[in-house]
């Protein structure tokens, strides 16, 4: 499978969501903590002569992303994108693993106390999710 610049240690499998990732600058050894989902859903209009629109779920553009972070962007845009290493650190299989783990390799790391990472902020909303994929309802 084409990872476009990221790094593995593992086979990515078809079912996965997306991913929590660590971009390294290689000059200077700041890094970037994020995640980035592999798939997105798009909706379209109706087909013509129905009602309900078209829900698909294709490949999101995660090849050539590079992170959410501007001054992290600039640095890449600045030095060049082949002194930065993006290392794909953990595979989640659905929004609540993506969101819950990106925060927790966040804290963990200390990120915002640290000179030496790129984020500015953690930003947190997490759902609890089934075992099936759906959402649990409250009785």
């Amino acid at each position: 499978m084409d990872l476009g610049h990221w790094q593995c240690e593992s086979q990515i499998p078809k079912d996965c969501y997306g991913f929590i990732y660590k971009i390294t600058n290689n000059i200077t050894d700041r890094m970037y903590i994020g995640k980035k989902q592999m798939v997105q859903r798009i909706t379209r209009p109706p087909l013509k002569g129905k009602k309900n629109k078209r829900r698909l779920l294709c490949e999101s553009d995660w090849k050539t992303y590079t992170g959410s972070c501007r001054e992290l962007n600039k640095d890449i845009e600045k030095l060049g994108i082949e002194n930065f290493s993006f290392i794909i650190l953990r595979l989640c299989y659905n929004k609540s693993q993506l969101a819950y783990y990106e925060v927790k390799e966040q804290v963990q790391r200390d990120v915002l106390l640290k000179d030496e990472y790129y984020n500015g902020m953690i930003n947190c909303r997490i759902g609890k999710i089934n075992q099936d994929g759906s959402k649990f309802t409250s009785t």
